[in-house]
Order: C-alpha cells, then sequence, then structure tokens
C-alpha cells in the first residue's frame, strides 16, 4: 500500500513559492549535487586524481533528480547521504564524488545556504513591509483618534502613530536580522571530527586546504568559514537564527492585533474583497481573518523557537544526529512562518482602509477623558496641587463615564464646571480641546523621524522595495 502524502500546511498554505523552492527536496538535492561538484573541481584543480570526463558526467546529471529512488535506496541503506551518493553515481557512472569529506560536510553547508538564501528573501520582504508601515504612518499623520493603554481610552494620537510605533519595532529587529545575516559562519569541509584530516589525506599540497575551504564558501555565497568546529555547526546558530525571525514578527503581530481591535469598532478595516466570504453562517461578517492569521503564525514561530532552544547547549562532544527531526521541521517551517507572515502582511497593508467619520464619532465621545492630563497641568498651573487637582478630575470623570454607560453623552467638563473649587473655566477647558491634533504631543516628528529611518534602510537596499506580494488563499 503506498504511503499517503500529507503536504507541510505551512508551505502549502502560508509561505511563498520562492521560500518553498529554496526548501524543497528536489532543490535541496540539486544544491547537494552543485557542492559535490563544486569540491571535486577545486580538487582537480589542487591535483587530486578525477579522470577525464568525470566532472562533466555528473554535471550532466544534475537535474536528473528521481526522490523515489532516493528514499527506496535510504530505506535499505538507513542513511540518506549514502543514498545520495550512490544515485548520483549510479546517474554519472563514476565514484568520484564525496572524497575526503563526511556526511555534515555536505548537509550541513547546503542547509547553512539554505538559510542564508532564506535569510536574504525575508530581509528584502521586510525591507517593503517597512516601507508601506512608513507611506501609511505618513497618510493618516495627521488623523486623530483615541489613543488607549490598557485597551482603555487614554490620550488622543494619529492612526499614523500607530503604523510607526510598531513599524519601530520591526525597524530595531531588521537591524538585529542585517547583523545575523553579516556575521553568520560557513561549517566548511571540516571531516567526521571537525579536524579536516581526510581533505589533508588527498590533497597532494595541505596548505591548499584554506584554498579548497575559500572555493566551499564562495560557491555557497558565503565570505568565510568557521576556524574551529566539531561534525556539526553549533546549534546556538540555529537558535539565533529562528528567535530572529520572532523578533521580526513582533512588531507585524502586535499591529495584527491592534488592527483587529480596530476593526471590532468599525474604525478600519484590513480590506475585504468583492467575492470574499466572511462567514457561512452569517452573511454580513467581514471579519479580519488576514491579521488572525499574522497572529496565529507568530504562535507557531514561538513555538518552533522552543523547539531550536532545546537543541542549544545539547552538543554531544564532536557531533552527533540527535538533532536532525528537530531542525528537519524547525529551519523550514520557521522560515516559511516568517515568509507566510510578511505575505499576509503585505495584503493586509496593501488592502488597509480606515474610516475617518467613525474615527471622529468616536474621538468627540472621548475628547474631554483623552484631555484630562492637559487639564490636570493647567490646574496645576494656576496653584491647585496635582494631587488635589488629580482627585477632583477622577471623581467627575468615574461619574461621568457611569453616566455614559447609561446612554448620556459625556458630560465631564460641565461637571467639573460645576465644582466651585476647580480653577479652569468652561470655555477654557472647551478652548483646551477644541483642535485634537494639538493634544498628540510630538507624534508627527514621531512619524516624520520613523519615515526618515525607513529611506535610510531603502537606500541600502533599493531593489528590496519593489518586492509586491502574491495572492494569498
Amino acid at each position: 500500500m503506498a504511503k499517503t502524502t500529507i503536504p507541510d500546511v505551512l508551505a502549502h498554505r502560508y509561505a511563498s513559492e520562492e521560500m518553498v523552492a529554496i526548501w524543497g527536496l528536489e532543490q535541496k538535492t540539486i544544491m547537494e549535487r552543485e557542492l559535490w561538484v563544486a569540491v571535486m573541481k577545486l580538487q582537480k584543480r589542487l591535483g587530486v586524481e578525477i579522470p577525464d570526463g568525470a566532472i562533466e558526467a555528473y554535471e550532466a546529471a544534475l537535474y536528473d533528480v528521481d526522490l523515489i529512488a532516493i528514499e527506496t535506496l535510504e530505506r535499505k541503506l538507513r542513511h540518506d547521504v549514502k543514498a545520495k551518493i550512490e544515485v548520483f553515481n549510479a546517474l554519472a557512472g563514476h565514484e568520484q564524488i564525496h572524497k575526503g569529506m563526511t556526511s555534515r560536510d555536505l548537509t550541513e553547508n547546503v542547509e547553512q545556504m539554505q538559510v542564508r538564501r532564506s535569510l536574504e528573501l525575508i530581509r528584502n520582504k521586510a525591507v517593503t513591509v517597512l516601507v508601506r508601515m512608513a507611506e501609511l504612518a505618513t497618510e493618516n499623520s495627521s488623523l486623530v483618534m483615541a489613543g488607549r493603554s490598557h485597551n482603555v481610552a487614554a490620550q488622543p494620537i494619529t492612526l499614523g502613530k500607530r503604523f510607526a510605533n510598531f513599524g519601530e519595532e520591526l525597524l530595531h529587529a531588521f537591524g538585529h536580522l542585517d547583523y545575523v545575516l553579516g556575521s553568520y559562519p560557513l561549517r566548511g569541509i571540516k571531516g567526521p571530527v571537525g579536524t579536516q584530516q581526510d581533505m589533508l589525506d588527498i590533497l597532494p599540497n595541505p596548505d591548499d586546504i584554506v584554498v579548497l575551504e575559500r572555493g566551499v564558501a564562495e560557491h555557497l555565497g558565503f565570505e568565510s568559514a568557521m576556524g574551529s568546529v566539531g561534525q556539526v555547526y553549533p546549534r546556538s546558530l540555529d537558535s539565533e537564527v529562528v528567535s530572529c525571525l520572532l523578533q521580526l514578527a513582533g512588531g507585524p503581530s502586535s499591529l495584527a492585533t491592534t488592527i483587529r481591535l480596530m476593526a471590532g469598532q468599525e474604525l478600519v478595516t484590513e480590506g475585504f474583497q468583492k467575492d470574499q466570504v466572511g462567514s457561512t453562517a452569517m452573511p454580513h461578517k467581514m471579519n479580519t481573518r488576514s491579521c488572525e492569521r499574522i497572529n496565529a503564525l507568530t504562535k507557531v514561530l514561538k513555538g518552533l523557537v522552543v523547539m531550536a532552544n532545546e537543541l542549544l547547549g545539547d552538543q554531544w562532544n564532536e557531533g552527533d544526529v540527535s538533532c536532525s527531526v528537530v531542525r528537519r521541521v524547525v529551519l523550514p517551517d520557521a522560515f516559511f512562518a516568517i515568509d507566510g507572515i510578511f505575505e499576509t502582511l503585505l495584503t493586509v497593508l496593501e488592502e488597509f482602509g480606515a474610516f475617518p467619520k467613525i474615527i471622529a464619532a468616536e474621538l468627540r465621545r472621548f475628547l474631554p477623558f483623552l484631555a484630562t492630563t492637559k487639564l490636570l497641568m493647567a490646574a496645576v498651573r494656576m496653584g491647585v496641587g496635582r494631587e488635589t487637582a488629580h482627585e477632583m478630575i477622577k471623581e467627575k470623570a468615574v461619574s461621568a463615564a457611569l453616566s455614559m454607560r447609561e446612554g448620556e453623552e459625556n458630560l465631564l467638563l460641565i461637571r467639573l464646571d460645576a465644582n466651585p473649587d476647580w480653577p479652569v473655566s468652561l470655555p477654557d477647558m472647551k478652548h483646551a480641546i477644541s483642535s485634537p491634533i494639538d493634544l498628540v504631543g510630538a507624534a508627527v516628528p514621531q512619524i516624520q523621524a520613523f519615515a526618515r529611518s525607513v529611506e535610510g534602510v531603502v537606500a541600502k537596499y533599493p531593489e528590496a522595495a519593489t518586492y509586491r506580494p502574491g495572492s494569498i488563499l
């Protein structure tokens, strides 16, 4: 009976074709074969005996990938790399690959290349997300709304300020991503225990091991390789990479949560297309399913970080394979998850819309409360003790809030004016809240500063800013 094939949900539903291609089994097999060929070419150039025509034969077979044949042989040999060697040799008609190498010389380096290419793809998408967030922050820099702390109306802000807040968090995470990419080291060809003994044995000139190592690094897209390492590279590198991806998800996930909250009050929409369906039971629903997805994929990343961290500090001597199962799940799925987050978020940012009239109505309802700190400072300037003024405002504000829950208007200013000990006149209080944009403090220049920071990122990676998301499920 044939084994039922179940697709990787993250790859099938959420990740982009570009990301899936990097981690596809067929593509990985091709990358492994390309590494074998690159090592052979370097070895031949350095004097290792390789028959004429052998390299060309392997190159001709590079893309003839039969995953079923490899898996069938692996079931017999119970060794994945040995099965791949046998199949590739049979296709080429030679036995010249893998000289001086161990399995981890192949798998570790190719996986690190996959990680690096994935990080570069995510970096490009992060730039595009930052650009769109800066655009929305700027476009909505003067749209005043009720800011909230503890999800309770607190002080006026602007909608643009919210985008800048979460964009700033992503900007910081982007800096860490840039650092990780710039410092991420290749393991290189190190042999069974990291001493490079096998490769030294077949190279005519032992000093050429440095040349071979440099050539392998260049082939895989790395500037350098680690100097002293065992059979496997330190799993703390995997932890750093996956943790970096989770950090990148932080700002987007908080933004998604906030959009969900705002949409529930009809203040904004994440977008709802003409033929889209919100519910099979409730035809009127236009729920924020994309933002919910972003939050869910962030939870997946959190779980994967835990798995990656379990491998940190668990390396036996020069290496073992107890980490294989975890890494085969964690590395691709972590990139599929963050890729799905960015693809979905870019769609949300493209289709996002605000409803200024509803925002203004909510602002009017809460505005007297939102200006209480301004009124507090006005009373202090007129000689009232801060705590005394605070108590007067609190008493009337709580009373006004309870009345609003019974359907009344916000009568805070009138109730304060009725207190003979309150020093600020009703006209002065009304004037103090007459221009809400004057109550948002430094929100606008903060937005402008964020936008300038994003411009600096774009100047460094101009092509990345042109990326556009694919169609999401």
